[in-house]
């Protein structure tokens, strides 16, 4: 008599499951997960149950999934700029300092730039927003719309992780020499709490780490639109969160990984990155062998339908591991960032691992250069093609076998070429 063993079945990656995930996390209840309210705090609570549930281990040094840290809030009071012996109007000023206090004296005081009326200014702007020390950025007339949006969002309280001299000033002026400079900012400080989820599937290789990643929080409530005041953010990125915890749902079913598996999904990505800060500075980046931070999958391309887009393309061979772990199978195609003037390899939670010379890329679907309902109300469940989400997370688990089966490994970022 012979005696068939049965084999277990391949795990899947559900679509209900997805759409169950998806419909909490951007649920109207969570009123737009913004840090320090209580939807934030429920989506917390929800990824660590959901993280639970799948019996995933706890991160070394956590007595659970809530990875907590506190942060500085930093309140602008006053700002005053003299400009070449010119008082600089208030609506021509935008200001964010990692200090209570600050005082320019002198131009020899602060690196100037100038961005010109014919300058492109996210190509110019966005890498300066990732410097530290001090900036003074003079900003053509031309640029006043992009100007008054990041006037507003610098006009939030401003969170760090530390206080230190990394101040930029923006100035409206067409003006792009300064003779002499006066810059007087002081800001009310408090301290306050964040939040990251972080979950591990333990590995044969305990000090080689494959990081999956994203972003828990959004903007909260906003100006109405349509009379929706609730920013949602359920491409952004509630879509990247489900897949985090889809993907370890899906390789916690399978043997175990010869690599560490680590899912993070990150707090105030959108407040300045200080979930992904706070992480980074508790692994040692020579064990990171790879990051896959998940951004805005729940839409494909209006021109590129089938890519699956990476940022930093060229900066490791990242992608060409994902592109050749797909070969043969035509539904998944993983590329190049398509949105170059964009700058959105320094723009999401990969940037700072990046810097410290880890593979780490952002993976997203969506047109970043039409999407209707980026950062707006209408950026809900029903906007998303839940049918192309779910085969974007299969695509990725697929290509991060090689990775996580120690079979293949990313070339570092170089950290002296980034901007």
């Amino acid at each position: 008599m012979s005696v068939v063993l049965a084999c277990a079945p391949e795990p899947e990656i559900s679509a209900a499951d997805v759409e169950r995930i998806l419909s909490t996390l951007s649920a109207d209840s969570m009123a737009g997960r913004d840090i320090f309210t209580p939807g934030i705090a429920m989506a917390e609570s929800f990824i660590q149950s959901e993280f639970a549930d799948i019996g995933l281990e706890t991160m070394e040094g956590l007595d659970g999934y809530a990875q907590r840290f506190p942060v500085y809030s930093l309140t602008g009071e006053t700002q005053r700029v003299e400009l070449n012996g010119r008082i600089v109007p208030a609506d021509r000023i935008a200001a964010s300092a990692n200090q209570e206090t600050v005082r320019w004296t002198s131009p020899g005081d602060v690196d100037i730039v100038a961005i010109g009326p014919d300058d492109d200014f996210r190509e110019r702007f966005f890498p300066l927003w990732q410097r530290e020390g001090n900036t003074l950025v003079l900003i053509h007339d031309n640029h006043r719309r992009i100007f008054d949006d990041f006037s507003m969002f610098m006009s939030r309280p401003r969170y760090t992780l530390d206080l230190e001299s990394t101040t930029m000033v923006l100035v409206l002026t067409n003006e792009t020499a300064v003779n002499s400079l006066l810059v007087e900012l002081d800001n009310a400080m408090t301290t306050a709490v964040l939040t990251n989820v972080v979950g591990v599937i333990p590995g044969r290789r305990s000090d080689e780490f494959v990081l999956f990643t994203a972003h828990h929080d959004h903007v909260g409530i906003g100006r109405p639109v349509d009379g929706d005041s609730i920013y949602n953010g359920a491409n952004d990125d509630a879509t990247g969160a489900t897949a985090v915890i889809a993907l370890a749902r899906y390789f916690k079913q399978l043997r175990r990984p010869e690599r560490t598996l680590v899912f993070a999904t990150f707090t105030a990505e959108e407040s300045g990155g200080f979930g992904s800060q706070y992480l980074s500075r508790q692994l040692d980046p020579d064990q990171i062998m790879a990051m896959f931070n998940i951004e805005m999958i729940g839409k494909p391309g209006v021109e590129h339908p089938d890519l699956v887009w990476i940022t930093g393309f060229d900066e490791t061979n990242f992608g060409e591991i994902l592109q050749q772990a797909v070969v043969g199978d035509s539904s998944y195609g993983f590329g190049a960032d398509p949105y170059p003037d964009q700058n959105l390899f320094y723009r999401s939670d990969n940037a700072v691992f990046a810097r410290l010379g880890v593979p780490a890329h952002s993976i997203s679907t969506t047109s970043m250069d039409s999407d209707e309902d980026y950062h707006r109300p209408s950026d809900e469940i029903a906007t998303l093609d839940l049918v192309h989400m779910t085969a974007t997370i299969r695509a990725i688990a697929r290509a991060a076998m090689p990775i996580i089966a120690g079979d293949a490994t990313p070339t570092r970022v170089d950290p002296s070429g980034l901007n």
